[in-house]
Order: structure tokens, then sequence, then C-alpha cells
């Protein structure tokens, strides 16, 4: 895995110690590839709620009903 070098702010070094000495995480390295794991799956949703919204935009409304649409993001969102 390659290794990187970073610096936090004090306060968000603060938090992520307060977190792996609360056991949530094993290392602060874990911690911040969760952080970035759950970022990318968040940016997957919003690229989908954009194109949903273009393809409105430019083709008038999606043939997809409401139930279908919150079930997909409900899908996406859980990874």
């Amino acid at each position: 895995m390659p290794r990187q070098s970073i610096s936090f702010t004090k306060p968000n070094d603060e938090w992520l110690k307060a977190k792996v000495e609360q056991n949530e995480y094993s290392s602060k390295s874990e911690l911040v590839n969760d952080l970035i794991r759950q970022a990318r799956n968040q940016q997957i949703q919003v690229d989908w709620i954009r194109a949903k919204l273009e393809k409105a935009e430019n083709g008038g409304f999606t043939e997809d009903t409401k139930e279908e649409i919150l079930a997909r993001s409900k899908s996406l969102r859980n990874g």
C-alpha cells in the first residue's frame, strides 16, 4: 500500500486521536481511509443525482418513478 505523509491541523489531529483512543478505529490511517471511502461513495451519489437532473433538464422529466429514484439513491448510499 502506498505511504503518504500528511499534516493535520491541531483540532483535526486531536479528533483523529480521540477516535482511535475510543477504539472506533485501530489507527489514524484506518480512519482517514474510511473517511475517504465515505467521501468517494458520497461523490458517486452526487454524480448520479447530477446526471438525473441534467437528463431532466435536457430531455424532460425522467421516466423513473419516485420510488425507483429513492430506491436507487438508497442503494448508492449504502455502497
